[in-house]
Parts: C-alpha cells; sequence; structure tokens
C-alpha cells in the first residue's frame, strides 16, 4: 500500500516524507511538479517508489491505478503563493484539484490530511475554527476556504467513513524552504540578509503597531510535522489551526537570528535595543502593494487540536529559529 504525498518535493511535504522514512515509511508516492526544477534538492535524501508529475497523477488516479492501493494522502501540493493574481490558476490548482483527492479518498476510504491555511481568517483578529471568523484577503485564501467549506460538506454527510483532516498552517519556517524565493518565511530571509550586508531589514509600524511589531503566529516545520503525523495515527478527522497559540513579533524573530548567528561567532546576545543602535536592524517602508492584503496579526485558536488529543508544546521562536539558523549554517 502507498501512502501519497502531493506537493512532496516543497517545503512541508518534503518535510513529511522525511519524517515518515525516520519511521520506516519509503512506499510513498512522491507527486509534484517541477518546473521550478531546484526542488528536487529536498528530496535527494530522501527514500519514495515512485515521483509523478501533477498531471500525470491525476491522469492516473482517474484511470483508477490506484484504486485499492492506497492508504493515506498528505495533500501538501498548492499554489502558496498569496501574491499570485491568476485566479483561474489558483482555483484550478488549490481548489479543483483538491477537490479530485478528497472525492477519491472518500471513494476509497483513505485517509485524507490536508494543508489548509490561516490566509483564510484574512485581517479579522479572531483566529477560530468558525464561519463567522473567515474573510480572507486574497484570491489564495479564498481558495483554500472554499476547499475547507467543501470539506466541511462532506463531513456532515451521514456515510462518512475515511478520515480528514485539514491543517490551518500559520507562519511556518524551517529547513527545506529555500526554493521558495519571496515566499519563504522572515526568518530565512533575516538570515540572509545578515550573512550577506550584518543587518536585518522589518517593514515599518502599521495598523496601529510600531516598527516591527506586527505579530505572527510563527511555527516550527518540527511542530508542523509532528500534528500531521499524531494525525496520521489517531483518525481524528475536522479542520485544525496549526499554530503555537502564541503571537510573536517581527523583532522577536530578528533578535532570535541575529544573536544566533551571533552566537555561533562565539558573540555575546544583545536586546533588540542595543542590535538597532548597532545597525544591525533597520526598518524599511511599508510596501505599498501590500496595503489591504496583510495580516499584522495572527493568533491560533488552538482548542480544538488540543481536544482532538495533540498535547505537545510548542516551540517559540527563541528555539525554533535557533534551530533553524544551525540547519542553515551547515548547509
Amino acid at each position: 500500500m502507498y501512502t501519497i504525498v502531493t506537493g512532496a518535493a516543497g517545503f512541508i511535504g518534503s518535510n513529511l516524507v522525511k519524517a515518515l522514512n525516520a519511521r520506516g515509511v519509503s512506499n510513498i508516492i512522491a507527486v509534484d511538479n517541477l518546473t521550478q526544477a531546484d526542488k528536487y534538492r529536498n528530496l535527494v535524501d530522501c527514500e519514495i517508489a515512485d515521483y509523478l508529475d501533477k498531471n500525470e497523477f491525476i491522469d492516473s488516479l482517474a484511470a483508477g491505478e490506484f484504486d485499492g492501493a492506497v492508504e493515506a494522502v498528505l495533500h501538501q501540493g498548492a499554489c502558496s503563493d498569496t501574491m499570485e493574481h491568476n485566479g483561474h490558476y489558483m482555483m484550478a490548482n488549490n481548489y479543483r484539484y483538491s477537490l479530485e483527492l478528497l472525492d477519491f479518498c472518500l471513494e476509497q476510504e483513505v485517509r485524507f490530511l490536508y494543508a489548509s491555511s490561516a490566509s483564510v481568517y484574512g485581517g479579522g483578529r479572531v483566529f477560530q475554527e468558525s464561519r463567522e471568523c473567515e474573510a480572507p484577503l486574497n484570491v489564495y485564501g479564498y481558495s483554500k476556504l472554499l476547499f475547507d467549506q467543501a470539506v466541511r460538506r462532506r463531513l456532515a454527510a451521514t456515510d462518512f467513513h475515511a478520515q480528514v483532516a485539514g491543517f490551518r498552517y500559520f507562519n511556518v519556517y524551517g529547513p527545506r524552504e529555500q526554493h521558495k524565493g519571496r515566499m519563504a518565511s522572515v526568518a530565512f530571509h533575516f538570515f540572509n540578509q545578515y550573512q550577506a550586508e550584518g543587518k536585518v531589514k522589518l517593514f515599518e509600524g502599521c495598523d496601529g503597531y510600531g516598527h516591527g511589531e506586527q505579530r505572527r503566529d510563527f511555527v516550527f516545520i518540527d511542530d508542523v510535522v509532528k500534528v500531521n503525523l499524531h494525525f496520521l495515527d489517531k483518525g481524528a478527522s475536522g479542520i485544525f489551526n496549526l499554530g503555537t497559540g502564541r503571537a510573536q513579533s517581527f523583532n522577536d524573530v530578528a533578535v532570535a537570528t541575529v544573536n544566533a548567528c551571533r552566537a555561533a561567532q562565539g558573540e555575546a546576545a544583545l536586546p533588540l535595543a542595543e542590535l538597532r543602535s548597532r545597525g544591525m536592524i533597520e526598518y524599511i517602508a511599508f510596501p505599498e502593494a501590500l496595503k489591504g492584503k496583510y495580516q499584522s496579526y495572527t493568533e491560533a485558536d488552538i482548542a480544538l487540536l488540543r481536544e482532538a488529543g495533540y498535547a505537545a508544546p510548542f516551540a517559540g521562536v527563541e528555539d525554533g529559529v535557533v534551530a533553524y539558523v544551525k540547519d542553515r549554517l551547515k548547509a
């Protein structure tokens, strides 16, 4: 029996493949689109049974080639560029493709775990998995919300027999995201900036927040993997926020990044004020293109995740960013 991971060469997908390997699982069908060929590097140290291009996979699925041969689908494949303006592409890739996989899994009674997104909440201040809190600011968020709504309808069906679990990822950071370019995490960009220039650049204040004080729920990739594997084991269904439950500022991430880099050079940690005065942290104008489309604050309500039985603690940026910097320094 196969485990299928879509978006397998991407950030979260490749970390899931590696974690499955650590469990002794290698009968994995890796599905992706390698038009951006550099992503292949994420799979070099992974063991898989086969690789299929996304379109080839969809054709094989429709032809019945995987009928009775799949035990779980971890669906991470999506266009995750929140600035993508091609709504036709976004809906075909994030919504229709997901529906085809969902219908296959329900028909075959195959476990289906998929990536949703905290972008469904838009600029709101309450991040609970309920319809009144959902108001996406872009077509990416809308594509994710529309699929979540389809899942909700399926979950309400009386003839529902398969596990379906969706995870609304908040701001994930960590190893294997180097291919993402401008869509990579702020921790990734801060590390590169500091290594190249000896300083990091943050946005000036907006939406009532001071310079660098916009706050997000930053969640380390190791925790994202642990949650996925927990649900794979336990079989719970539903739509769940996947964040730490604690908002931290971009300043917090910058300080953790710079001090982790300094520690690697045998230099002492410095507080934010000192890093600013020494020019190691500076602020740039908030981009016009992001105004009205930017989440200045996110913080996952993880009550449902806890109720579903996930009890492990989450790393704050003080620990997660340090681990990430150590990994980047080895690259």
